[in-house]
Formats: structure tokens, C-alpha cells, sequence
């Protein structure tokens, strides 16, 4: 097996999204080619972005390691606990020289780019004197205390901070979307402030109007259900729905052909669904609010399918799944126009969060004016110091000429 194979089963992290670099699912494929189909050139995908700060940094570490035939071995072996626990990790000691000369190289850009980056903070703030090195303590994926050298307590770093941040990843994405409506609702309440009364009025009933004309859209089957893959099967796939067998549905969509439906591949199979409600060209519909349904449909899917909780769908765990009655006989599913984000009392904190906020920017505003005065007024004063010494200059070049005796005979002059 293949490590851009193996290590999405045994990693359970961010690194799953760098090394399977899943496309969106096609939706032309012809069903009965499926037995015979190409696996996808893993080589050609690029990876995606996973979001993480040092997302560049950890691809780079991934590359360099995947060049290393004993390293590749052992992860082939480990399972999940290996390598959560750091075990591991201390295979690095036994890795070729070249490769960890590329790794430590690795951690010096990472170093240097981190170092870069508090500086930049900390001149923003005019802060000087300050310890940049200890500053480094705060990033949590590589050791501090060794800048120059990648060792094994980095490695198992890395590992542990990608997989701790993509368990808080969803988290902070959901929370991301609340802060987002709250400002939206929040900017539509400050523009009505500055209406008539009938302007108001008729701002007030065209946005009733377009959020029921929102709401209004075709029922959306219940994510990972029969029904739901059914439809995937028959609209996208352009297969016979009579026809449908969940064993072959799963090989269709593992576009990368690694045996296993991670989260991307996951969210491609719900497209249809969101398409019932969100419209790109529809002035009421929100495509973040559409991305936001795509993230709870996964995680519902995950949640119930994915028993071993390594953001992974292995086929046994799929044909498990549908085996059960929510498959068959599923619950509705409630659309976020059929819930609500925020309390009145979340908005009004925030809100008062955005006051401080925007408080503490006119402060620094009104002090960088200040500041861009009193350069003026420098500039101004060194403008003026300038040609005052133009001027004196003048004039002793004009004292010197008048030294100069009257011209004698001969036409010469004599000082």
C-alpha cells in the first residue's frame, strides 16, 4: 500500500487532507465502467489548504518524509495510537541523513518565517527590547528550544498540534459562520436607523419577502440516507435508481480510489442537496450560509457513520451503516433557514463588542493622526531650516563677488 494511502488511515489528522488531495466527485462518470476505472494520479492533485498556520510547513515535512523508504515502512504498520502517542515519531532517529538535513533546513525557514511574523506584530505596536526567541513558545508544532535541528520531539509536535487543531477546527468554523450573521443583522439593523419611516417599512417587507422566497425550496433528504445517495446515484451519476447498490455507490465516489471517503469527498456527495436551496444567481441566497449547511451535513455523516473516529469512511464502515433504520426510514433534516443562530442577547454583546471595538480603533486613529501632524510639522520646519540655508548660503556667495577688484587693463582681474 502506498504511504499517501496508509497515512490517512492511521493519521486521523490534517495530514489526511495534505497527502490524499481529493478532487470535487465528478458527475459524469459512467456506473459501468467503475470495475475498470483508472485510480487518480495522487501526484497530479494538489493538496488542499487545511487551514492551519503552518500548513505549508507540515506538507513540506510530509514530502521530505515520504521520500524515505524505512520511514514509509513503519507508518504502513502503525495504527492510529502509534502515532498519536509519539511512538512513532522516534523512527526519525533512523531516517537517512539527506532527508534529515532537508528536515532541518525545513525548520529553519519555519523558525525564520515565525520570527518574521512577531516581529511584524510587534513593530505594529512599537514594542522594542522584546525577546523574540521566547516568543517562539507560543507556537506549539515545533521545538523552540533547538531552531536549527529537526528531531523526533518535533515530529511528534507537529503531529500532535495538527491533529489537536483539527478537532477544534469545526468548532471554530461554526463559530466563525454565528459571527457572521450576527454582523449581517447587525449592519441591516444600523442601515434601517437611517431611514424614514417609510423607507424603513419597505426595507422591512422586501427583507420578509426574500426570506420566504429563501425558504420557499424542495424538500432536502436527510444527509447520508438512502434517499439522499439515491438521488446522487440517479441525478449526478446518471444511473438507474433500481439499480442502486451502496457497495459500488462507494467506489464510484472514492475518486482518489484509497478505499476511504474523507470529509472533501464526503461534501461532494451533499451538492445536490444544497442546490435546492441555494441559488449563486438568487439575491437570497447566502453562499456562506450554503458552505456552513455543507459542514453540518458532514459532520452528521461522520458522526454517524465513521465508528472509529478517524475522520475517515472505510467501505465496512459505509456497508455498516446501511444496514441500519436511519438509513432506511431517516428523520427530516432541518435547514438553517429552519433554525436560529444567535439570541438577542448573543447579539447585543456583540454588539457591544464591535462598540469597544471600533472605540479603540478611533483611538489609535485619532493618535496616527496626530502623529501624521507632527511629522508635517517637522517636515515643515526642516523645509523652512532648508531655505534659511539656502538663503545664507546666497548670500555669502554674493559677499564674495562683491571682494573681487574692478578689471584692469588687459581685461583681467586681480583680487
Amino acid at each position: 500500500m502506498k504511504w499517501r494511502t496508509t497515512l490517512p488511515q492511521c493519521c486521523f489528522l490534517l495530514v489526511t487532507c495534505a497527502l490524499t488531495a481529493l478532487e470535487a466527485v465528478p458527475i459524469d462518470i459512467d456506473k459501468t465502467k467503475v470495475k475498470t476505472a483508472q485510480p487518480v494520479d495522487s501526484a497530479k492533485l494538489e493538496p488542499p489548504d487545511t487551514g492551519l498556520y503552518y500548513d505549508e510547513y507540515l506538507k513540506q515535512v510530509i514530502d521530505v518524509l515520504e521520500t524515505d523508504s524505512h520511514f514509509r515502512e513503519k507508518l504502513q504498520k502503525a495504527d492510529i495510537e502509534e502515532i498519536k502517542s509519539g511512538r512513532l515519531s522516534k523512527e526519525l532517529d533512523l531516517v537517512s541523513h539527506h532527508v534529515r538535513t532537508k528536515l532541518d533546513e525545513l525548520k529553519r525557514q519555519e523558525v525564520a518565517r515565525l520570527r518574521m511574523l512577531i516581529k511584524a506584530k510587534l513593530d505594529s505596536f512599537q514594542d522594542t527590547g522584546i525577546d523574540h526567541h521566547a516568543l517562539l513558545k507560543q507556537f506549539d508544532h515545533l521545538n523552540h528550544l533547538n531552531p536549527d535541528k529537526f528531531e523526533s520531539t518535533d515530529l511528534d509536535m507537529l503531529i500532535k498540534a495538527a491533529t489537536s487543531d483539527l478537532e477544534h477546527y469545526d468548532k471554530a468554523q461554526h463559530e466563525e459562520f454565528k459571527k457572521y450573521e450576527m454582523m449581517k443583522e447587525h449592519e441591516r439593523r444600523e442601515y434601517l436607523k437611517t431611514l424614514s419611516e417609510e423607507k424603513r417599512k419597505e426595507e422591512e417587507s422586501k427583507f420578509a419577502e426574500m426570506k420566504k422566497k429563501h425558504e420557499n425550496h424542495p424538500k432536502v433528504n436527510h444527509p447520508g440516507s438512502k434517499d439522499q445517495l439515491k438521488e446522487v446515484w440517479e441525478e449526478a451519476d446518471g444511473l438507474d435508481p433500481n439499480d442502486f447498490d451502496p457497495k459500488t455507490f462507494f467506489k464510484l465516489h472514492d475518486v482518489n480510489s484509497d478505499g476511504f471517503l474523507d470529509e472533501q469527498e464526503l461534501e461532494a456527495l451533499f451538492t445536490k442537496e444544497l442546490e435546492k436551496v441555494y441559488d449563486p444567481k438568487n439575491e437570497e441566497d447566502d453562499m456562506v450560509e450554503m458552505e456552513e449547511e455543507r459542514l453540518r451535513m458532514r459532520e452528521h455523516v461522520m458522526n454517524e457513520v465513521d465508528t472509529n473516529k478517524d475522520r475517515l469512511v472505510t467501505l465496512e464502515e459505509f456497508l455498516k451503516a446501511t444496514e441500519k433504520k436511519e438509513f432506511l426510514e431517516p428523520d427530516s433534516w432541518e435547514t438553517l433557514d429552519q433554525q436560529q443562530f444567535f439570541t438577542e442577547e448573543e447579539l447585543k454583546e456583540y454588539e457591544n463588542l464591535i462598540s469597544v471595538q471600533e472605540s479603540k480603533l478611533k483611538e489609535k486613529a485619532d493618535e496616527l493622526q496626530k502623529q501624521k501632524e507632527e511629522l508635517q510639522r517637522q517636515h515643515d520646519q526642516l523645509e523652512a531650516q532648508k531655505l534659511e540655508y539656502h538663503q545664507v548660503v546666497q548670500q555669502m556667495e554674493q559677499k564674495k563677488l562683491q571682494q573681487i577688484s574692478p578689471s584692469v587693463p588687459g581685461g583681467e582681474s586681480k583680487i
